[in-house]
């Protein structure tokens, strides 16, 4: 199947919050479960979509009986819970503007989004209130604060507004009518993890749900009764749709989690609740393959793995799939355009390629006269403006929105290659791919080498200057715990496999890498580092 024989069926009106939470009501899905949550005591809650449904009309109830409507942001900062969904559907419902953030960051960061986006409502948890009040009192638009977890609320001699969010969701009300918004209206405003500089807001429509459907037909692998186990964050773009919307859109069945974890629990979490799809990110299958010895006889109902965040290594997709006998499907995407690119059963995986375009995707590789570039060429991706998953635009930041669009296009910033398969092999975004000696190099592809030696942890390839006009490639390394590696055995290791021009010349040790609070890799930091050791 090719992109024109997906059928895009886009209507004039849609509502993410109604779709996921009311569609199922009526039917045999409504009283299955929807949500499981676990934390690191044990303790669980769960609700069905029919609960689900109300929970989050309750929560749209509230807004709109506060004075909050349209376009309100409502800035969403919780830890995995039944109260999430129930406040970011609510909201999408009253026809308001959720913005999802994450528990790891600081209040400065906090208050900043808070501030870059306009919100007046706050959505968290009276533990993290403490830390936030000072920032957000000096320094915000916000009015009133939704606190939820035990204890009473806050002095009321505060300039916010509290309201216990428990007890709104537990209030029986007549339930509201969720807002008509059409396709194109404004849904959600996700941050960037902020690898350059402050975050960027990202501002999607509600159509974006169903520009996710190809990725629920050619990435998921969906059967009834499914369900999935995902060890990310609701906030995180990749779990907010993998976790939340996709999956409870076709009425399947998501467990998550709440605390402290370690390899074992996953494959614990798995066996338990009977998980057939197991979503994660490189580093939780890298964690579970080193630090246990669990295999496919402790999941028995795992069919389908998937992955995203940073590239899988050939090491981790090869011993996953010899230990659970399940192989690992990998995404590419971006917080503009969420996953467009992926591996799925009836392709097959080529390991170092992301997969394919999924069909329906208006996708193109240009060269830097804005021509399309044959098979095997390197071209920068761009995407139609037409294309239903794709944002509305970047939040407060006309010049950058204004640069990001041209002649029709989105540009990406990232740059790959198409085989005559129609296979994706990604290069790099601009900034991260190596000029050395006249080549252009990946450095993807020299650690997806670099990673199936049996002593590297981790790595990342980057270019050192070394002056004169000259770069380097360079490789950092994080062995494996109890293991001594010199440099010159991973410089050796690099030239029986690797082109002379892509071999690492120069290698530094780390104990951990710089990342965001997402766990990318922050390959900036580790090159300006670098060049300040060097000068």
């Amino acid at each position: 199947m090719n992109r024109s024989q997906f059928e895009w069926k886009i209507p004039e009106f849609f509502n993410i919050g109604t779709a996921v939470t009311d569609l199922h009501l009526g039917t045999k899905i409504e009283t299955r479960i929807a949500l499981v949550i676990e934390n690191e005591t044990g303790e669980r809650e769960e609700c069905s979509f029919k609960e689900l449904s109300v929970l989050s009309s309750r929560f749209h109830f509230s807004l709109i009986r506060n004075g909050y409507d349209r376009d309100t942001r409502v800035l969403i900062r919780l830890s995995n819970s039944i109260t999430y969904p129930s406040a970011f559907f609510g909201t999408l419902k009253s026809g308001a503007i959720a913005t999802p953030t994450s528990t790891l960051l600081t209040s400065k960061e906090v208050s900043y989004i808070a501030k870059d986006s306009g919100a007046k409502v706050l959505v968290t948890e009276k533990s993290m209130w403490i830390d936030l009040e000072k920032e957000l009192t000096e320094d915000s638009e916000i009015e009133t604060v939704y606190l939820s977890g035990e204890g009473g609320l806050p002095n009321s001699n505060s300039r916010f507004k509290f309201i216990d969010l428990d007890e709104e969701l537990a209030k029986k009300v007549t339930l509201p009518v969720p807002t008509k918004t059409k396709s194109d209206d404004p849904a959600y405003l996700v941050y960037t993890s902020g690898t350059t500089g402050y975050p960027k807001g990202v501002l999607h429509a509600h159509r974006a749900l169903l520009g996710r459907q190809p990725a629920s037909e050619f990435w998921f692998d969906f059967e009834d009764h499914d369900k999935i186990l995902h060890s990310g964050k609701f906030n995180w773009t990749y779990v907010l749709g993998t976790a939340l919307m996709d999956p409870l859109y076709r009425g399947h069945t998501v467990i998550a989690y709440e605390g402290k974890n370690h390899p074992e629990l996953w494959i614990d979490l798995i066996a338990r609740h009977k998980c057939t799809i197991f979503i994660g990110v490189p580093t939780v299958y890298r964690q579970i393959l080193q630090k246990t010895d669990l295999s496919k006889k402790n999941t028995p109902t795992l069919r389908y793995c998937m992955s995203a965040g940073e590239h899988l290594s050939d090491e981790v997709l090869e011993k996953w799939k010899d230990r659970f006998q399940v192989p690992i499907y990998e995404g590419l995407g971006m917080s503009e355009f969420s996953y467009y690119i992926s591996q799925n059963k009836k392709n097959g995986i080529r390991p170092g390629s992301a997969g394919k375009i999924q069909p329906g995707h208006l996708v193109d590789l240009i060269d830097a006269e804005g021509k399309k570039v044959p098979p095997g060429k390197e071209g920068l991706i761009v995407v139609s403006e037409k294309d239903p998953g794709l944002f509305l635009r970047y939040w407060n930041l006309p010049d950058e929105d204004k640069k990001s669009r041209k002649e029709g296009y989105f540009i990406t910033g990232d740059y790959a290659r198409i085989d005559n398969d129609g296979y994706v092999w990604f290069i790099g975004r601009k900034d991260d791919i190596i000029n050395t000696f006249g080549y252009r190099v990946s450095p993807y592809e020299i650690e997806r080498v670099m990673k199936s030696h049996p002593d590297i942890a981790d790595c990342v390839a980057i270019g050192e200057d070394i002056g004169n006009d000259k770069t380097l490639v360079s490789l950092c390394v994080i062995l494996h715990p109890e293991t001594n590696l010199s440099e010159e055995e991973v410089i050796r290791f690099g030239k029986e496999r690797l082109a002379e021009y892509k071999a690492p010349k120069k290698i530094h040790f780390y104990k951990n890498f710089p990342r965001t609070k997402n766990g990318k890799i922050l390959r900036k930091e580790i090159t300006e580092s670098l060049s300040r050791i060097t000068k």
